[in-house]
């Protein structure tokens, strides 16, 4: 395992991945608690930025301090929050339909927005939309499905949170959202323009919350083709986590390299401490 002397010389803030790195499933990583007290004795600011578009950031709020970690709503950035915020400025929200797959984390910050949400083909007639945004959907259906390609293949954008194919939980690896993606792109042979990672958009949002450039951030993550790539791609620094999806023997097969490498948030508090004592 590799890693740089000091991962955190230079760093002005981080923007942490959850899924994975805080926990899988509803079970916390061991020394949760302990990572985000190094965090404050630091004084570094934080956004945890997720691809997972199906919560609010109220919901991860809410989630965190069941584990005994307490945070603030604007500290999460999650991709239904980014897909939101991406596509108002592309648009006219009072007059763009939007059709989604997706949850609460996905259906408010639209909403909130301003745009028009539109039903099932099934359940109204007025279901034509001009965007079809595809988040992470525990209640997928055939008719959901149904309505995002007749949709697509009308000539709506296809929007997705985000591309990932896996996610960690309790019991193991299941799917992300890129297999509802995968579905859709088979269904109209048209890819979705995706805002989470390892696309750009999602670590520069964080990035303007916190006002730091990307030489002086530092992303953690588990995920290299996500977490990791997003990271190069917005010119960040980055810090891999093997707790989560990716493993040593991913890294090895690597064309592209996280900046530190760190077998869980544990061995990430231990150097941050280390990094606050060298600084006394």
């Amino acid at each position: 395992m590799t890693t740089t002397s000091n991962p955190f010389a230079g760093v002005r803030a981080l923007i942490i991945d959850m899924d994975g790195v805080l926990w899988h499933g509803a079970r916390p990583v061991p020394g949760l608690k302990q990572f985000f007290r190094a965090v404050r004795r630091a004084g570094l600011p934080f956004i945890l930025a997720t691809n997972n578009a199906s919560a609010t950031p109220e919901q991860y709020v809410a989630k965190l301090a069941g584990m005994g970690v307490e945070v603030h709503a604007d500290q999460i950035l999650t991709s239904g929050v980014a897909t939101a915020y991406y596509l108002a400025a592309q648009t006219q929200p009072r007059r763009t339909k939007i059709y989604i797959i997706g949850e609460e984390g996905l259906r408010r910050p639209l909403l909130e927005q301003g745009f028009t949400l539109t039903g099932s083909h099934k359940e109204t007639p007025d279901w034509r939309a001009d965007i079809v945004v595809v988040g992470k959907d525990e209640t997928l259906t055939w008719d959901k499905l149904a309505t995002a390609t007749l949709n697509i293949n009308a000539g709506a954008q296809f929007i997705g949170t985000n591309a990932d194919t896996t996610l960690p939980m309790e019991l193991g690896i299941s799917h992300g959202n890129g297999a509802i993606l995968a579905a859709l792109e088979a269904a109209t042979h048209k890819k979705p323009l995706i805002i989470g990672k390892p696309e750009p958009v999602l670590y520069q949002q964080a990035m303007a919350r916190l006002g730091v450039h990307p030489e002086e951030t530092l992303a953690i993550g588990d995920r290299l083709e996500t977490d990791i790539l997003g990271a190069i791609n917005a010119g960040m620094r980055s810090l891999l986590v093997l707790s989560g999806i990716s493993s040593q023997e991913d890294v090895e097969k690597c064309d592209y390299q996280p900046d530190s490498i760190m077998a869980d948030i544990q061995a990430v508090t231990q150097a941050l401490t280390v990094s606050i004592q060298e600084r006394i």
